[in-house]
C-alpha cells in the first residue's frame, strides 16, 4: 500500500512538473525557422494555481494545487483528495514525496537536469502562435516539440505561470484559478518527525 501511494503520487507530480519545464529540457529544432525569443517558463512571482489535468489512470480529470515560493525555488505539490503531497526544492535539487496519512518521507532527485531561472528564457526553438485567455489570465502560446517529435502548445503568462498545454488540440493541462500571492515557508517544511523510506521504483 505504501508503494502504491508513493508511486500515484510520483507519477502525478512527475506529470505536472515535467509539463511546466517542457520548453526547458524538451525543447528541439522545428521546420520552421526558429523564434528569436522564448516563453519563461518558471513563475516569477509566489504564485498558487489550481490545474485540472488528463490522467491516464482515470476516465475522468485529475485536479491538483500547485505552489511555488520565487525565492526559495520550491514547488509543492497537492493532489486532490490525497493524503501525499510533494515538495521540489530547485536549490537542493531534491524532490519530496510526504505521506501524511503514513507519517513517512521519500526524497528524490528533482526531475529533469536544469531549472530555468525566472525571467530566463530557456534554449531551444519555439514557434509564438499568439494569445489567449486562459481562466481571466492572458498568456502566449508558444508550440515546441519534445524528443519523441510531439508538438504541444503551451500557454504561459508573462509572469512564467503556465496556464495550458495542448497536444493535438487536446487540452492535457489547464490552469482552474490563479492566485497570485505570498506563499509562506510552512506550506513547503518536510516534517523531521516522518520516517524515511526509500523512494518507489
Amino acid at each position: 500500500m505504501k508503494k502504491q501511494i508513493l508511486r500515484r503520487a510520483s507519477r502525478l507530480l512527475l506529470t505536472l512538473s515535467l509539463t511546466i519545464l517542457l520548453a526547458s529540457h524538451n525543447a528541439r529544432a522545428e521546420e520552421a525557422e526558429p523564434s528569436a525569443s522564448g516563453p519563461y517558463v518558471t513563475p516569477s512571482v509566489d504564485v498558487s494555481v489550481h490545474y485540472e489535468m488528463v490522467s491516464p489512470q482515470s476516465p475522468l480529470p485529475v485536479h491538483q494545487d500547485m505552489h511555488w515560493q520565487a525565492t526559495s525555488l520550491r514547488q509543492r505539490i497537492d493532489p486532490e483528495n490525497s493524503a501525499v503531497y510533494m515538495v521540489t526544492s530547485w536549490r537542493d535539487h531534491t524532490l519530496t514525496v510526504v505521506d501524511t496519512l503514513g507519517h513517512r518521507r521519500s526524497v528524490m532527485p528533482a526531475p529533469g537536469a536544469t531549472l530555468t531561472l525566472p525571467g530566463q528564457v530557456p534554449p531551444g526553438s519555439f514557434r509564438k502562435l499568439g494569445t489567449d485567455m486562459v481562466s481571466g489570465q492572458l498568456c502566449t502560446v508558444w508550440r515546441t516539440a519534445d524528443q519523441d517529435g510531439h508538438e504541444s502548445d503551451a500557454c504561459y503568462t508573462e509572469d512564467g505561470i503556465l496556464l495550458q498545454v495542448k497536444q493535438q488540440g487536446r487540452i492535457l493541462v489547464r490552469a482552474l484559478s490563479v492566485e497570485r500571492t505570498p506563499q509562506p515557508d510552512t506550506l513547503f517544511v518536510i516534517p523531521e518527525s516522518y520516517s524515511a523510506v526509500a523512494p518507489a521504483r
